[in-house]
């Protein structure tokens, strides 16, 4: 199963662990001070895992997106947790929540009109800126899992999933077991799997049931959803190398009360942002996006995460698409909106959504990612800006030729910006914003 090992590690997302995957527009709306016109969503990136992670007192909320395509018996999922999960512990959650969430936060673009520069100046006005199935176990299985150091500590059934709570004494043995018992994991597994196995943590194993599933009506699989209690934040992904070809993306939301959250063991940066671009970049932001971020991660070798989104959960400006409800907040694990001592701030939720995106790969990741909930609020979004100028002529008035000037300026500033963020080449981008040729300076033709 070649083609199904090289996409397996794609998937890899963890709760205070480990996760292992084993298997390989909105419409624009109107802003204050602009229009949001386009957004580059986590669909851009190939082998690409988006995660919602809940935090607050030690008290954490995993959502995982599984975006599974090949054959449903070919699927498994590994994820080593804390202690072992009751079966309220665990949920199906639905894929449009992970929608919802992309759509909000994503990268987005906004275009301005420049006012006609021989219109009056007048002063301006400021605007409103399933019930338990245990697993049956013949005493012989029983035996065969003693002598290789693996207890069944439960067994349920959740929605389109069989799920079973396991203990291990020895990765070997761990590897082995999942082989006996139908998991597709990738060899070699066991090397992987033993920091963990040595920290005693246990193993929630989960695999589909075709029956179940067929009763779903869908044709995906639904998101599976952890609650727990650990003192770590933290998101170990070093399992997801594992005979992954190539570099791995991770989209990473996080919903926390108070501020920005960053990783402590690796560089957090912002992606380069508010910036202004050529107007050409309308019709082609998602892939225009992508290379700035394909551009930036090369620039940090991959061991940088780059915060994309750090919002406010009550508002947006400009917005790629409305705010999560309470409603929906609640389904991605945001326990505390009820709670004693958590009003709403502004009308708004007591909520704060840091959007992180890591790329990385077995060579620029050698610690699994610990985080913190830092005291920072101050609002950031991957945001871009398209400013159209006034079509009007140079000599309709006397301030016309300062404006045209000006203009001018800016659209070198804009293509320069372009080319310094994407990597692309600039007299290319100059050529498709018909720019006037630029003169030489003084000393490009010294020793020519």
């Amino acid at each position: 199963m070649p083609s199904f090992a090289a996409r397996a590690m794609a998937w890899l997302i963890v709760v205070a662990a480990l996760a292992i995957f084993i298997v390989a527009a909105s419409p624009p709306a109107a802003a204050f001070c602009g229009f949001y016109v386009g957004k580059a969503d986590a669909g851009l990136f190939n082998e690409a895992s988006q995660v919602i992670l809940v935090r607050r007192d030690g008290k954490t909320v995993i959502s995982m997106a599984n975006d599974y395509r090949g054959p449903l018996t070919e699927f498994a999922l590994i994820v080593p947790v804390p202690h072992v999960l009751e079966r309220g512990q665990i949920h199906i959650g639905e894929r449009k929540l992970f929608e919802r969430i992309d759509a909000y936060s994503a990268p987005r673009l906004a275009e301005y009109f420049d006012p006609d520069p021989c219109a009056p100046k007048y002063p301006r006005s400021i605007g409103a800126m399933d019930a338990a199935a245990p697993m049956a176990q013949a005493k012989s299985e029983m035996r065969r899992d003693k002598a290789l150091g693996v207890t069944v500590e439960a067994a349920y059934t959740v929605g389109e999933y069989d799920i079973v709570m396991l203990s291990a004494k020895q990765s070997d043995g761990l590897e082995t077991w999942l082989t006996e018992n139908g998991y597709r994991i990738p060899k070699g597994a066991s090397a992987a799997l033993r920091p963990y196995v040595r920290q005693g943590m246990k193993f929630f194993v989960a695999k589909v049931n075709l029956k179940e599933q067929a009763k779903t009506g869908v044709a995906y699989l639904r998101p599976l959803q952890f609650a727990f209690e650990s003192e770590k934040f933290m998101l170990p992904v070093r399992l997801g190398m594992l005979n992954a070809k190539g570099p791995q993306d991770l989209v990473l939301y996080v919903l926390t009360p108070q501020g920005r959250v960053e990783t402590t063991n690796y560089r957090t940066v912002k992606v380069p942002a508010n910036m202004d671009l050529p107007t050409f970049v309308r019709g082609e932001f998602a892939a225009t996006y992508k290379a700035l971020f394909d551009t930036q991660a090369a620039h940090e070798e991959n061991r940088a995460i780059f915060t994309e989104y750090f919002w406010d959960m009550g508002w947006c400006d400009p917005c790629a698409a409305d705010p999560l409800t309470p409603d929906e907040l609640r389904q991605a694990g945001v326990f505390w909106l009820d709670a004693p001592g958590s009003p709403a701030r502004g009308g708004g939720q007591p909520v704060m959504l840091t959007r992180l995106h890591l790329r990385y790969t077995k060579e620029s990741l050698p610690e699994d990612l610990v985080f913190q909930e830092t005291a920072d609020r101050q609002n950031f979004q991957a945001r871009y800006v398209l400013r159209h100028p006034w079509r009007g002529e140079r000599t309709a008035c006397a301030e016309a030729p300062a404006y045209f000037d000006e203009v001018a300026r800016r659209e070198e500033r804009e293509a320069a910006a372009l080319a310094l963020l994407t990597g692309r080449d600039l007299h290319d981008i100059r050529a498709r914003m018909a720019l006037a040729p630029q003169k030489n300076r003084w000393w490009e033709t010294l020793w020519k």
